[in-house]
């Protein structure tokens, strides 16, 4: 009795196995977009029906109608590609009770319901994100696809975090206002930008994005290159060589001896010469850290080893090669 009920309860996990195999069709996003709303019985009605019962949506519309989205058209009907629709969701019960011929607001029934609109601001950023990556996948914006992974989705930040679609039809980050925007999550940095030696952030001349890829990246900190020597050489090309002489830490990582965004030593080093040199190189230089000789620390380094980053002159018995400190 007991294999026989051992062999029923076989045949029926495998029944449901093969249930769960079962191709089911997806169904559009509209769809989906209801079942958010709470309401199937909704339907999409365009923006033209949505704002002309309102003033108050001139100037957003305005907005949309200008910007990248309401630029694109569907060929085969003419109507704008994204509307107020594709982040809100149907709009047909939500413009129900407001008479057509009625324009002004704070009347009792001529107010939209939003209600019944998709709540872009209750929802979790996770699902904030989801609402722009239906049409923003992969396959049309590349970068997107380190998103899910990357630090900024990770600590629940949001597409409209960054973007402000209804602030006017620039949708994309300004330049002059994208290092405000991060500073205001890495204070940290800005500060570090105000120190006497830094990148040029403050004078315009350079942007968080130039080094950082905001929607994730397969490097550290989220940088564009692969390796942090390759993406400091798109700018320095003159240091990333290839030398005949080259200096062991420059070909490894350019932040072993320099502050990424701003120092107080001279040319963002981490620390001053001729402190940083010994921090790896055993100072064996008569002139080096010698108790009889007064000059102990007067000099830099760099004032002997010129090409520090690397050089092609030959080294000679007795002499110290530029850009290569002995040990």
């Amino acid at each position: 009795m007991r294999l026989l009920t051992l062999i029923f309860s076989a045949i029926a996990l495998l029944s449901a196995c093969t249930a769960l195999k079962q191709p089911y069709p997806l169904l559009p996003v509209s769809e989906y977009e209801k079942m958010v709303v709470g309401r199937m019985d909704a339907d999409y009605v365009g923006d033209d029906n949505c704002v002309s019962k309102c003033h108050s949506h001139d100037k957003i519309r305005e907005f949309s109608r200008l910007s990248v989205h309401g630029e694109q058209i569907k060929p085969e009907t003419g109507l704008p590609l994204v509307n107020c629709e594709s982040c809100h969701g149907p709009g047909s019960i939500a413009i129900a009770k407001i008479e057509q011929n009625v324009k002004l607001l704070g009347e009792k029934g001529n107010r939209c319901d939003t209600s019944k609109l998709i709540n872009l601001k209750t929802l979790p950023p996770q699902a904030q994100s989801l609402i722009c990556l239906k049409c923003h996948s992969v396959a049309s914006t590349p970068s997107l696809s380190h998103w899910n992974t990357s630090a900024h989705s990770l600590n629940d930040l949001s597409c409209s975090s960054c973007h402000k679609l209804h602030e006017g039809p620039q949708q994309k980050v300004n330049r002059d206002k994208m290092a405000e925007l991060c500073y205001g999550c890495h204070p940290d940095v800005k500060a570090q930008f105000s120190l006497v030696s830094h990148h040029p952030m403050n004078e315009r001349k350079q942007n968080c994005f130039d080094c950082h890829e905001a929607h994730g990246s397969t490097s550290p900190k989220m940088l564009k290159g692969n390796s942090t020597r390759e993406l400091c050489g798109r700018c320095h090309m003159e240091k990333s060589g290839p030398f005949v002489y080259e200096h062991g830490d420059v070909t490894e990582n350019c932040v072993n001896c320099h502050q990424p965004h701003g120092s107080v030593n001279r040319r963002l080093l981490s620390a001053a010469m001729p402190f940083l040199c010994i921090q790896c190189h055993t100072p064996v230089h008569p002139n080096v850290l010698s108790s009889t000789d007064k000059r102990l620390f007067a000099d830099r380094c760099t004032d002997c080893h010129t090409a520090i980053h690397g050089s092609n002159t030959p080294d000679a018995p007795g002499t110290y090669r530029p850009g290569s400190l002995r040990r």
